[in-house]
């Protein structure tokens, strides 16, 4: 698949993203991306993210691809079953462990816990071995239930702009050879 023939929908977590997060770059550079916007960046509400994403999902045009990263790994996650559109794929970055009363701020517990059910899509799912939100081997589980594509970022944080990933080349490519594999 070509970015032109799909609706890329970037998804970004808490507080938002941005403009040196990778998820703005690839926004500003991808032609037919277009962030799903949430009306309280700071204050998400579940209800509000997900009706927001589900939205965003089935106005689209052409088959959508997701590009989520960490509350926005959950939001996606937890509108799945309302879509009506095709999701041609999914590649989530930094997914947070949202049933961890361990993490802060705690209202992002809201967002949880995570079904377990395997996607009806193909997915990547990209996880640090020391993102403060959320264990690894959280990511792992939910990855192997979901059916999605494990890819181990090393000791990358939370894999946003304050960890060093405003250009995010290894992301860029990974991104790129998942794109290529998916069908509209």
């Amino acid at each position: 698949m070509k970015v032109s023939e799909a609706d890329i929908l970037i998804v970004p977590g808490y507080t938002n993203s941005g403009p040196d997060h990778w998820q703005t770059r690839w926004q500003q550079k991808l032609s037919t991306a277009r962030r799903v916007e949430q009306e309280a960046w700071a204050k998400p509400v579940r209800e509000d993210w997900v009706a927001r994403m589900v939205e965003a999902v089935n106005e689209a045009e052409r088959p959508v691809v997701i590009v989520a990263h960490s509350l926005g790994v959950a939001t996606a996650i937890q509108a799945v079953p309302q879509f009506t559109r095709p999701i041609a794929g999914a590649f989530f970055v930094a997914p947070p462990d949202v049933a961890n009363p361990e993490i802060r701020p705690r209202h992002l517990m809201t967002f949880g816990p995570y079904p377990r059910d395997p996607l009806p899509f193909p997915s990547i799912t990209v996880a640090s071995r020391n993102d403060p939100f959320g264990a690894y081997e959280h990511a792992e589980d939910m990855a192997n239930a979901w059916g999605s594509f494990l890819v181990d970022a090393g000791e990358s944080g939370h894999i946003n702009a304050e960890s060093g990933h405003g250009p995010w080349p290894e992301g860029t490519m990974v991104f790129a050879q998942f794109l290529s594999r998916l069908k509209g």
